[in-house]
């Protein structure tokens, strides 16, 4: 990595550039955001990104289940369906209470 500074070696040398420097990098909104970490703490950063990834897959495993419920719940014939809803006439007709207005008017 280059540094700011205009006499420092690393402007012209490749061989004499800074680091390595490790660096967490995410996307948050829409935005990419870094974040330079040491070298003590890249274990821990390491284990933490694992974790993120397992915790992922189990939602995806989670979600995957819940899906094939509903499916199923969908896909079941309408006669296992507890108190299936019947349909039928009402016993009187409705009336209406007011005759209805002239287009006229």
């Amino acid at each position: 990595m280059k540094c700011g500074q205009a006499g420092c070696r690393c402007q012209h040398d490749p061989q004499a550039r800074h680091g390595p420097y490790l660096s967490l990098t995410r996307v948050e909104a829409g935005t990419t955001k870094s974040r330079y970490v040491g070298a003590a703490q890249a274990a821990l950063a390491r284990e933490q990104v694992e974790a993120g990834k397992q915790f992922r897959a189990h939602v995806e495993a989670y979600w995957r289940a819940c899906e094939q419920w509903a499916d199923a719940q969908l896909d079941a014939p309408a006669a296992a369906a507890p108190e299936a809803v019947k349909k039928r006439a009402s016993e009187k007709p409705l009336r209406r209470k007011s005759s209805p207005r002239s287009k006229r008017s």
